[in-house]
């Protein structure tokens, strides 16, 4: 499947309001090592302590009524 703007920008107006904006941080070590700016998104800030919510989240709210009466089983 590939991923268009739309969809990522549908996404982030599902997402609003549910998930803390996070932090784009620079790693100086990790850029000195590759020669290149490299920045991490530190998303271990969200309440669940990882990225995952942006996907579950996402994708539950786009489960037809029938999908979501049958529930959603997670770890």
């Amino acid at each position: 499947m590939t991923v268009t703007l739309a969809d990522i920008q549908a996404a982030r107006r599902v997402l609003r309001g549910v998930i803390s904006a996070t932090p784009v941080l620079a790693d100086e070590r990790l850029s000195d090592d590759l020669g290149a700016r490299v920045f991490l998104k530190a998303e271990n800030t969200q309440r669940s302590g990882s990225f995952k919510i942006r996907g579950a989240y996402n994708t539950i709210s786009r489960l037809a009524p029938e999908e979501r009466a049958r529930g959603v089983i997670a770890h």
